[in-house]
């Protein structure tokens, strides 16, 4: 049994691994590493409770991080893990110090990603940590109007809606011509950038963005629009980069031995990475048997699985018995608020998919689609219908044939 597990990552996947790990029976050492100083928090309520003003900080605090949670955790909270020895099984933080575990969880999750040069610049954020959203609160706070957010992937997109409903003048600049193609398609995709627009939201799409224009005679360089290609100038006190995110995958560059890193840590089947090394949510990339490929899933659902399977995995490999660890291959499940609609998406959506609206129409942002792919049901998308998506998601998870999927949808119609 292992004495030692460390946790790098205070994440939603790291935290559901150490609570998987107690209830599993592991009573050694349990040590969570992070850089973020922050009490762990939740993710979603950043774009929209906690940035809107509705909820306060205290209320995002992560159940695994309360006191009464009692898992015995030895926080290191505001630390950077600088490598990782995997040969030793240490890890060697920032400051010089290393910390020796017998199993890893690496569960750091993904990083925002930002224009090139545009950090320079007050005014200008991404929206992916607390101090993220506390950042572009406080300016919002102290009256800014006008905002820009660039990118219009579902963070952007829900960024948006929140700035609009503060009385923010609010404009989407996106570079593609069909928004939320790749994760929703060519047909539905459109219906979130009409939503935004129904709301008063300027939408502009196949735009690029070729600089950040601000007042560089003030010492802090004030933002004061986004420069488009064609030479025009979009006004902005505020600017919201919602490009996309990326691995946190740095701190591994030098791991020996090496671990396979390609768009996050690729594991096995049953998300063991190396020798006494788990990873889970936003960085882990498995072998799905499902969908017959690698996988890299950012969800919070997603998140909450990972991490207690993982920890389940160690724990079997801790005990000397490997062959009871599981494969993981679960059944994507995503959610999204934007204005008065709630979008859930049980199982997988995209551009090569064909979709069907099978329950009410695109028309009143009320309905149910199906996205096919080699003639079975792929997914189940549901605008403001979480009974009928409750009811369908089974026809995701089974795979059932196209036409046999199509007929039982309308029959709840």
């Amino acid at each position: 049994m292992y004495g030692s597990i460390a946790i790098v990552g205070a994440s939603l996947a790291g935290l559901n691994a150490a609570g998987s790990l107690r209830r599993e029976g592991f009573e050694g050492d349990l040590i969570v590493v992070d850089a973020d100083p922050a009490t762990p928090y939740d993710k979603p309520p950043l774009s929209k409770q906690l940035l809107a003003g509705s909820w306060d900080v205290d209320r995002i605090t992560l159940p695994g991080a309360k006191p009464d949670a009692d898992l015995g955790i030895q926080w290191r909270l505001g630390e950077r893990v600088a490598e990782l020895e995997a040969a030793d099984r240490r890890l060697r933080l920032a400051s010089g110090e290393k910390i020796a575990y017998d199993g890893l969880v690496i569960a750091t999750g993904a990083h925002a990603r930002m224009l090139p040069g545009a950090g320079e610049f007050s005014g200008v954020h991404v929206l992916r940590t607390l101090a993220d959203c506390l950042a572009v609160r406080d300016a919002l706070d102290g009256g800014v109007t006008d905002v820009v957010v660039i990118g219009a992937g579902f963070i952007g997109a829900e960024v948006a809606a929140t700035c609009r409903e503060r009385g923010c003048t609010v404009t989407i600049l996106e570079a593609a011509e069909v928004p939320f193609e790749r994760s929703l398609g060519r047909v539905i995709g459109p219906v979130v950038a009409d939503l935004h627009r129904d709301h008063g939201v300027d939408v502009r799409l196949g735009v690029g963005v070729d600089t950040i224009e601000a007042d560089r005679s003030v010492h802090h360089k004030p933002v004061t629009g986004v420069r488009l290609a064609d030479g025009s100038v979009v006004p902005a006190q505020l600017v919201v980069v919602g490009i996309g995110v990326a691995p946190s995958v740095d701190w591994l560059a030098g791991a020996s031995p090496p671990l396979t890193v390609d768009n996050g840590v690729v594991t096995d089947a049953t998300l063991l990475a190396a020798p006494g090394v788990v990873a889970a949510g936003d960085i882990a990339r498995w072998p799905s048997a499902r969908y017959g490929e690698l996988l890299r899933i950012e969800h919070w659902e997603n998140a909450i699985q990972m991490g207690e399977h993982a920890g389940r995995t160690l724990l079997a490999h801790a005990q000397d018995r490997p062959a009871d660890a599981e494969a993981y291959d679960p059944v994507p499940w995503f959610w999204s608020d934007m204005f008065d609609r709630k979008i859930q998406l049980a199982g997988r959506s995209g551009p090569d998919h064909e979709v069907e609206v099978v329950i009410g129409s695109l028309e009143e942002r009320r309905f149910v689609a199906l996205y096919g792919r080699d003639g079975r049901v792929d997914g189940v998308l549901g605008w403001n219908r979480p009974r009928h998506v409750m009811q369908l998601r089974t026809l995701a998870e089974e795979h059932v044939p196209w036409a046999d999927g199509l007929a039982r949808a309308r029959e709840l119609a």
